[in-house]
């Protein structure tokens, strides 16, 4: 190793990447520091230009692959290395599931300081291409520009038309205002990226204006895509406005409604459109106004004998086969009984209560998203499940002790946060409630670490799963059960 420096950034040779991070970077120690290297795997030895530098750790990128290592395995995505999805590609799956099952054991036992016992393997994924659900794709009136279009043979900058400029793809990383313009995208299976495509199409030869992400302003907005197992197709066409908080004129809204029915007419196996009208400066769909466009209100899904209704904004986990084997494994550690009261914390859409209501005397569901709560409903009528309740608000306020009181004294408790994990005083309303057992589900074993921390001044951690929901990324879903000591 090496090291030397140009007017920039100071560059370091022959860096040996040790391991991968948890945040899916490749790893290496530079002089007892750590350095921080995406697109690298273990074994790879690359010349790493810094980008940054701290007391504790440092971060660069690869300029040179100087010796690939023996496990380094080709990307099958073109986009591989631009789009910030799949960053795992380079690594063979097995590799994957082994460096996910250790970041589980690492963020549990150095974040948490627990005790474990032997973690279980991690189940990966059934299939590791087209095993998404749901994609979001954004239109943007200036798409990322590769250095080898920017300028004319005689090197002299080169002039675009507005239609050259625009691309409906997914964001570049560190850089939202721009979108690469996808071709093909493996996460999802087809028709998806012909809808993408011809939804493209379609709007350049309407001269439809994709959206300014600068200024927040224009007409194409976004193309989510939702799809099922047995091949039902949803579209949801976000729409903007010309100034924020404004609305779309008469003619906008027949533009979009073409546009939707074209791709109907086109693709048989869209069975779903919605138009959803977006005027705020910022992506989510809350309080947007949402027409239903053709075809059925919603797409389903099955789970053994449970239909889910999925709608424009339904939460549904984005792996469905996989979605089955981790509600699964959260029902084999629960082993609920029909005696018992089960409270679904973070319910969504009521997935995990309703798998599980059929076992138990009662569930109780808890989520802080009113239009989750509608469908949670509607899913438990639908599907004659009389035993389920479920309740909107912010856990921290819905959960206390007096709601305790009212609805039963939980004997399970399964909790399935967000990213952020809960909130210190949902921990102690928790440990107040004493259930049995608990099911801790996550999608960040870091925030899961810390929360069982709490947890086990009263509980023992009995089982651990891990489980791949997103192969290629450096995501890891992971299942503890906890008993009461």
């Amino acid at each position: 190793m090496s090291r030397k420096r140009n007017k920039e950034r100071q560059i370091i040779q022959n860096v040996s990447i040790e391991a991968v991070a948890a945040e899916g970077n490749g790893l290496a120690h530079i002089d007892g520091k750590v350095l921080f290297v995406p697109k690298c795997v273990p074994g790879d030895v690359v010349d790493v230009q810094l980008t940054r530098s701290r007391k504790g750790f440092m971060q660069g990128d690869m300029i040179r692959m100087v010796k690939e290592s023996p496990i380094r395995q080709k990307p099958f995505c073109p986009h591989y290395g631009i789009c910030g999805g799949c960053t795992w590609q380079a690594l063979p799956y097995d590799k994957q599931l082994e460096f996910k099952q250790q970041q589980v054991i690492d963020q549990l036992t150095r974040i948490g300081h627990l005790t474990l016992p032997p973690i279980s393997p991690i189940l990966g994924s059934e299939r590791i291409t087209d095993y998404r659900n749901k994609l979001e794709f954004t239109f943007s009136d200036r798409r990322w520009l590769f250095n080898s279009e920017r300028f004319n043979p005689d090197g002299t900058p080169r002039e675009f038309t507005p239609e050259e400029l625009c691309g409906l793809g997914f964001h570049i990383p560190m850089s939202f205002s721009k979108v690469l313009d996808i071709k093909e995208c493996r996460l999802q299976k087809e028709p998806s990226n012909a809808i993408r495509m011809f939804a493209r199409e379609y709007a350049l030869e309407h001269g439809f204006r994709f959206f300014d992400l600068y200024n927040h302003v224009g007409f194409l907005r976004n193309l989510m895509i939702r799809s099922t197992e047995d091949g039902q197709f949803m579209v949801n066409l976000v729409i903007g406005t010309q100034q924020i908080g404004g609305s779309p004129t008469k003619h906008e809204l027949d533009d979009a409604k073409g546009l939707l029915n074209a791709l109907c007419q086109k693709f048989p196996e869209i069975s779903s459109t919605y138009l959803i009208i977006n005027n705020k400066a910022n992506d989510s769909y809350d309080g947007c106004r949402m027409i239903h466009v053709s075809g059925k209100e919603f797409i389903t899904e099955k789970m053994e004998d449970i239909t889910f209704r999925i709608g424009p904004k339904s939460f549904y986990q984005t792996n469905s086969l996989q979605a089955y084997r981790l509600y699964s494994a959260v029902r084999d550690f629960a082993q609920p009984k029909e005696s018992e009261i089960l409270y679904d914390l973070y319910t969504g859409t009521g997935t995990i209560a309703l798998f599980m209501a059929r076992r138990v005397k009662k569930v109780i569901g808890i989520e802080y998203v009113e239009e989750a709560v509608a469908d949670a409903r509607i899913n438990s009528r639908d599907n004659g499940i009389d035993n389920a309740e479920f309740f909107a608000g912010d856990m921290k306020d819905v959960l206390d002790d007096e709601f305790i009181r009212k609805h039963g004294k939980p004997d399970i408790i399964v909790l399935d946060p967000p990213r952020a994990g809960i909130h210190p005083s949902v921990a102690q309303v928790i440990l107040n409630a004493a259930p049995d057992r608990m099911v801790y589900v996550s999608c960040n074993p870091a925030s899961q670490a810390r929360d069982l921390e709490i947890l086990c001044s009263r509980y023992n951690i009995l089982k651990v799963q891990p489980v791949d929901m997103f192969p290629h990324t450096q995501h890891v879903e992971n299942v503890v059960l906890l008993k009461k000591k």
